[in-house]
């Protein structure tokens, strides 16, 4: 899965530095597509509709969607919808814009999928995609293989509020794994990280927070699960 991520980001790569090394003048430059809104991530509840969508212009356009750099069957046109999604559906959605034979990918979008404990007010529990990607960031995550991301767009609220009077904390739920590192980032700039679990003061400083988990080894294939709780969808 991870490596056609890999490929994507290289692609895009790739395509924009063609186009920028092209003369003003060169007539092949007009044959490429040019993205002007890109797939957006996406964190949703089980059982939601998710939509990504993609604008283009120049030339007479064709669409292929993709699924962790696999291509889906049918998905042709400018948007995706996933009806009912389930934590199967947890992935990075790209598609690739066609004008005849010449092809531009665009960014590759998480869509991240959680279910709330009893059906509302308690800890939610969030799938994220792993990516392999390696790195070292000071004591804490430290060395690393790869990571989740447990995002949500601005429109949908930068991360999770937490509620009031509530000590927030997040941990990985569902494995017997100790050895992640978990890493909040508040809006307003506060963050932490801890081994397993961390704890957001209260009160917080900041309104909303987002969420990572980093893998010293090992990178799951699978969606991986954080938990939150005293958070709000």
């Amino acid at each position: 899965m991870n490596k056609h991520i890999s490929r994507i980001i290289a692609l895009a790569a790739l395509a924009a530095s063609a186009l920028a090394t092209r003369g003003a003048d060169d007539p092949d430059q007009l044959a490429f597509p040019v993205v002007t809104s890109q797939p957006v991530d996406q964190a949703i509840g089980v059982g939601s509709n998710a939509t990504f969508s993609v604008e283009a212009v120049n030339g007479t356009l064709a669409y292929q969607w993709l699924r962790n750099g696999v291509r889906m069957e049918g998905q042709t046109n400018s948007t995706l919808t996933l009806e009912n999604v389930a934590i199967e559906d947890v992935a990075y959605y790209s598609c690739d814009v066609f004008n005849g034979d010449e092809a531009v990918p665009t960014r590759a979008a998480l869509l991240n999928v959680y279910t709330v404990l009893g059906g509302g007010g308690g800890p939610i529990t969030v799938f994220g995609a792993p990516v392999v990607s390696g790195g070292n960031q000071g004591s804490c995550p430290g060395a690393y293989a790869g990571y989740v991301n447990y995002i949500k767009t601005v429109s949908q609220g930068w991360g999770w509020a937490p509620s009031t009077n509530t000590t927030v904390h997040t941990a990985a739920d569902g494995t017997t794994r100790t050895d992640t590192k978990v890493v909040y980032v508040g809006k307003f700039g506060d963050g932490g990280c801890n081994q397993t679990i961390v704890t957001v003061p209260h009160p917080t400083l900041s309104p909303k927070y987002r969420f990572s988990i980093y893998f010293p080894n090992n990178v799951p294939t699978n969606s991986y699960p954080i938990t939150l709780s005293g958070f709000d969808p």
